[in-house]
């Protein structure tokens, strides 16, 4: 498996390798040995799976606390853009956003730590996302930013009468009214993994 650094401190991009022939394919979606040979030591106790249309956008969630999840996701049917926001007070990329195109056909994963809003867009007709995570979920933990928010400016990929959005992710705050506690210096992942 490649394992790539992103310019945030702690998110990755995970490309499994893809032995395919005319039978189809076979690939390890996920083997703990090689991220904990890259120092990436997390053990994962929840997987969600999710299914959406064209033009549903999901987030930008998170959960606080003792709860906050650090997610590994992926897609394995379709396409998405797929976008994290960093906000770990103290971190040099704080409020900053990183995106990425995760599909079927690409096979790419995103490692995305604890401290980041998380949330996609689906660019193809359906899509399935699946995503593991080292904290339960807690619904009294939840936490939000709207996605349009002004001071973030996301592009998307599609134009905004295409969003399919919930009533809840329409109520979701701005940046400046949202309530988020990640200390950069406490949600590394040599702090919080140290073996």
């Amino acid at each position: 498996m490649k394992i790539t650094e992103t310019r945030f401190s702690d998110l990755y991009v995970l490309e499994p390798k893809v032995f395919g022939d005319s039978r189809g394919f076979f690939y390890e979606s996920y083997n703990a040995k090689y991220l904990q040979e890259a120092g990436l030591n997390y053990k994962f106790v929840q997987d969600n799976h999710s299914k959406s249309s064209f033009g549903v956008l999901r987030g930008l969630h998170y959960q606080l606390g003792q709860h906050a999840q650090t997610k590994l996701v992926r897609v394995i049917q379709g396409a998405v853009i797929d976008v994290v926001v960093d906000l770990r007070k103290g971190s040099p990329t704080y409020l900053q956003h990183f995106s990425i195109e995760l599909s079927a056909e690409n096979n790419k994963q995103l490692l995305v730590p604890k401290g980041f809003a998380h949330g996609f867009v689906v660019l193809s007709d359906t899509a399935e996302f699946l995503y593991k995570c080292d904290q339960f979920y807690n619904k009294e933990s939840e936490g939000g930013i709207h996605y349009a928010d002004s001071t973030l400016n996301i592009d998307w990929g599609l134009k905004r009468e295409e969003y399919i959005v919930s009533d809840k992710d329409q109520n979701n705050p701005s940046l400046d009214k949202a309530i988020f506690d990640y200390p950069f210096e406490n949600f590394t992942e040599s702090s919080l993994y140290a073996t």
